[in-house]
C-alpha cells in the first residue's frame, strides 16, 4: 500500500509499542510534529530539553519496554546525547529521531543553522554511531527499508538506535510493506549442546546459584528466570542493576550481590556456589563493590543475550530466552537434590525509636516504612541511590536506578516517564539537591501531566558522594542553596502541589501522613548537613578514592 514517510515511520513505532514520543519542537521537526498531532495512538510529550526528553523516555522504556524520543538536528541531537549512552550503557532501548535540514540543503551542502556552517553533515550521525546500534539518514529511495533495519536492530539488541529524518520527505509518498517480523532464532543443535551444558552444571552443583543483571529486564526474561528458579529451588541473587526485576522475597531470594558491598551473608554464598548461573553479568566497579566479587574457578556460566561460554567452551548462534526454555524443560526429566540454603533475609528494619536524632539514618528507616506494594521508587545517583540499594522495598514494587552510567539529574525526568508509562502506580522519587538542579525544569512537567509522585528532595548542602570520595570541606562541593520547597509553587502556581519543608521526625511525619493522602504531586524537601550520609556511604567513597587516586585517607566523615 501506498503512504507518506512520516506515517510510515509513526506506524512502525506503534507496532513496536511505542505511545509517546518525548522532545522539543525546533523548526527541522515541526511537519513531523504536525503529523503526530493528527495520528491516533502515539502523542507527542514537550519537555523543557532534548537531555530531559531522552532521560524520561529511558524512564518510560523501563516500565513500558520502548521509548522514544524527538530533537532537532545539532544542537537538539548533541544534548540529548549523553541520555543516549546511558541508555546504551544501561541496556535501554531507545528510538531517537533527528529532523534535519531539508535533502536539498544536504545535497548541495548549504550553510545553515544548527550546523558548523562548513558544509558537513556526517559528524552529528558520526557522533551517534558511538552510542547506538543503528543509524540511517532517510531519503525517499530507501526509507522504509532503512527504517525497518534500524528498527529491527532496537529490537533485537535492546539499546538505542537512531534516525536523521529530512525536512522535507515526511509527506513523501512511498510503497510500505507490513512492517517485518523480528524474532532471533537459535540454531536447533548449538542450542540443544549449550542448553545440556548448563543441566549438567545445575544438575551436579550442590551449591548453584543464579545473578542476574540487566538483561534480564533488557530482554522480557523475567518471568522465565523466575520459573526456573522457583521450580527447581535455585538461589538467586541481583546485582544493583536489577533490583526488583525478580521477587525479593520468599526462600530462593538471596539479596544483592556486589562483591565486598554484598551483605556477608550473600557474599558468602556466592563465593562458596560451585555453579553461578551468571545472566547478562558484566562486573562494573559500581556494581561489584569496586571489582571485589569473587566467584570459585571455573564456577562461573556465563549467560549473555545470544551466547553462552561454559566450561572454557563459548557457543554462539543461540538466544537467552530459548536457553533459558530449553533448560527448564530439561532439569524437569533430571534428578537433582535440592540446594542447600541461607538464612532468609533479615525481617524489614523496625522504626526508628522515639527521640532518635534528626538524622540520615533514621530518615532513611522511616521512608523505607513509607513505601507501598507495587510503588514506582526512582533514586539518583548518590545518597539516594545508595539508599534504596541497602533498603528492603514491598512486594511489586519496580525501583528504577542508573549505577552503570551514573549521570546525576537521570532521576526526575525519568520519573516523568515513568509516571506516563505506569500512571496507575504511586511514583516515589529520591534525588540529591546537587541532582535536582541538573534537570530541576521538569518538575514543571510532572505538574504539568498531574503525575501522581512524592518527590523527597535530600538537601544536604552539594555534593555529598563527592565529599565521601575526596574534599569534605572543599567549595568545589558546594553548591548554591535554592529555596526548594518553594519551586512547585513557582512552576505551577495554578495547580497548588503539596509542599512541605522538614528539618525533624515530627516534621517527617506530618509530611508523610499528608503526602500518603493526597494523589498527585508531593515535594518533601529534607534537610541534613553535607556529611550526613546513609550508611555504606563512607566505604564507598574510600574504595572509589582508593581505585580513582591510589590513596587512603582519614575518616572523611
Amino acid at each position: 500500500m501506498r503512504g507518506s514517510i512520516g506515517s510510515m515511520l509513526l506506524d512502525r513505532l506503534r507496532h513496536l509499542g511505542v505511545s509517546r514520543i518525548y522532545g522539543v519542537p525546533g523548526d527541522y521537526n515541526l511537519e513531523f510534529l504536525e503529523l503526530i498531532e493528527q495520528t491516533p495512538g502515539i502523542e507527542f510529550v514537550g519537555t523543557c530539553n532534548e537531555l530531559n526528553a531522552a532521560y524520561a523516555a529511558d524512564g518510560d522504556a523501563r516500565l513500558a519496554g520502548i521509548g522514544a524520543v524527538l530533537v532537532t538536528y545539532g544542537v537538539g541531537d548533541l544534548s540529548c546525547l549523553s541520555a543516549v549512552a546511558g541508555a546504551s550503557a544501561e541496556g535501554v532501548p531507545l528510538v531517537v529521531i533527528s529532523g534535519m535540514p531539508p535533502w536539498h540543503a544536504i545535497q548541495s551542502r548549504a550553510l545553515v543553522h544548527h550546523t558548523l556552517a562548513d558544509g558537513n553533515y556526517d559528524n552529528v550521525l558520526n557522533c551517534y554511531r558511538q552510542f547506538t546500534v543503528a543509524c540511517a539518514r532517510l531519503n525517499p529511495a530507501t526509507a522504509v527499508a532503512e527504517t525497518d533495519r534500524v528498527l529491527q536492530a532496537v529490537q533485537a539488541l535492546r539499546r538505542p538506535v537512531y534516525i536523521q529524518f529530512p525536512s522535507d520527505i515526511c509527506y513523501v509518498a512511498v510503497d510500505v510493506p507490513p512492517p517485518p517480523t523480528v524474532a532471533a532464532v537459535s540454531d536447533p543443535g548449538l542450542l540443544a549442546r549449550a542448553a545440556e551444558q548448563v543441566v549438567r552444571r545445575i544438575s551436579q552443583a550442590r551449591k548453584p546459584v543464579v545473578l542476574i543483571d540487566a538483561m534480564v529486564r533488557q530482554y522480557g526474561l523475567r518471568e522465565r528466570v523466575q520459573a526456573l528458579c522457583t521450580t527447581f529451588g535455585i538461589p538467586y541473587a541481583a546485582l544493583s542493576t536489577a533490583r526488583t526485576l525478580l521477587p525479593e522475597s520468599g526462600p530462593e531470594w538471596l539479596g544483592q550481590y556486589g562483591g565486598a558491598a554484598s551483605a556477608p551473608a550473600v557474599a558468602d554464598y556466592v563465593q562458596a556456589a560451585d555453579c553461578v548461573i551468571a545472566l547478562g553479568v558484566r562486573f562494573v566497579d559500581s556494581t561489584s563493590g569496586y571489582f571485589s566479587q569473587q566467584i570459585a574457578p571455573g564456577a562461573m556460566v556465563d549467560v549473555q543475550p545470544f551466547s553462552l561460554t561454559c566450561n572454557g567452551e563459548n557457543i554462539q548462534g543461540i538466544t537467552a530466552a530459548d536457553l533459558l526454555d530449553s533448560v527448564h524443560q530439561r532439569l524437569a526429566s533430571v534428578r537433582m537434590a535440592r540446594p542447600e540454603r541461607i538464612a532468609p533475609p533479615a525481617a524489614p528494619t523496625a522504626p526508628a525509636p522515639q527521640g532518635e536524632g534528626w538524622a540520615q539514618a533514621p530518615f532513611w528507616r522511616r521512608v523505607e516504612s513509607f513505601l507501598q506494594p507495587a510503588d514506582v521508587v526512582v533514586a539518583d545517583n548518590g545518597s539516594s541511590m545508595t539508599a534504596m540499594l541497602h533498603a528492603r522495598l514491598p512486594a511489586g514494587c519496580s525501583l528504577l536506578v542508573q549505577p552503570v552510567w551514573a549521570a546525576i539529574g537521570y532521576s526526575l525526568p525519568a520519573s516523568l516517564g515513568a509516571c506516563l508509562a505506569r500512571p496507575e502506580r504511586r511514583h516515589v522519587l529520591f534525588i540529591g539537591d546537587g541532582s535536582f538542579q541538573m534537570t530541576v525544569q521538569e518538575l514543571s512537567t510532572l505538574l504539568r501531566h498531574e503525575a501522581n509522585i512524592t518527590i523527597f528532595l535530600i538537601n544536604n548542602g552539594g555534593y555529598t558522594i563527592e565529599r565521601m570520595i575526596l574534599g569534605p570541606q572543599s567549595a568545589y562541593n558546594d553548591i548554591a542553596n535554592w529555596r526548594y520547597a518553594d519551586l512547585p509553587q513557582v512552576f505551577d502556581p495554578d495547580r497548588a502541589p503539596r509542599t512541605f519543608r522538614v528539618a525533624s521526625m515530627d516534621e517527617l511525619e506530618t509530611a508523610l501522613d499528608q503526602a500518603a493522602a493526597h494523589k498527585g504531586v508531593n515535594f518533601i524537601e529534607v534537610l541534613f548537613t553535607p556529611m550526613d550520609a546513609p550508611a555504606g556511604m563512607a566505604k564507598m567513597g574510600a574504595a572509589v578514592r582508593r581505585y580513582d587516586y591510589g590513596i587512603d585517607l582519614p575518616d572523611q566523615t
